[in-house]
């Protein structure tokens, strides 16, 4: 697990794995971008802190999630990319495509090598 370092307050969100240390852990290099661009989107003032903690809030309530938090990231995208919706900043079909997209590519990808979206064999 990486670690980062940030000042924000999304740092403090309800549940985010956390070192020893206190810091924020993230299982893959995918779900740390995520929490960089959150922070770098909130910090310009995209949406305050109340509307991220009741998106994410929203989305780790949902139905179905996993118990354990192991999808915790997997709300953590879905949470900004409602906002980023919501907001305007992209549309839902784009998102969907990009994730489409970055799962062939992933699939498509050799073990070992980096995933990169020119490996979706669709692209």
């Amino acid at each position: 697990m990486s670690q980062c370092d940030t000042r924000s307050p999304l740092a403090q969100s309800p549940q985010l794995p956390r070192s020893q240390d206190g810091e924020p852990v993230f299982p893959e290099p995918w779900a740390a971008e995520a929490f960089a661009m959150t922070v770098h989107l909130h910090e310009r003032g995209l949406f305050t802190w109340t509307e991220w903690a009741e998106a994410l809030s929203g989305e780790l309530h949902k139905p179905g999630r996993a118990e354990d938090g192991s999808d915790y990231f997997d709300c953590w995208v879905a949470a900004l990319s409602s906002i980023l919706v919501d907001r305007g900043v992209a549309d839902a079909e784009t998102i969907m495509g990009l994730q489409q997209s970055w799962q062939r590519a992933a699939e498509a990808t050799p073990h070992g090598k980096p995933i990169e979206l020119a490996n979706d064999p669709q692209r």
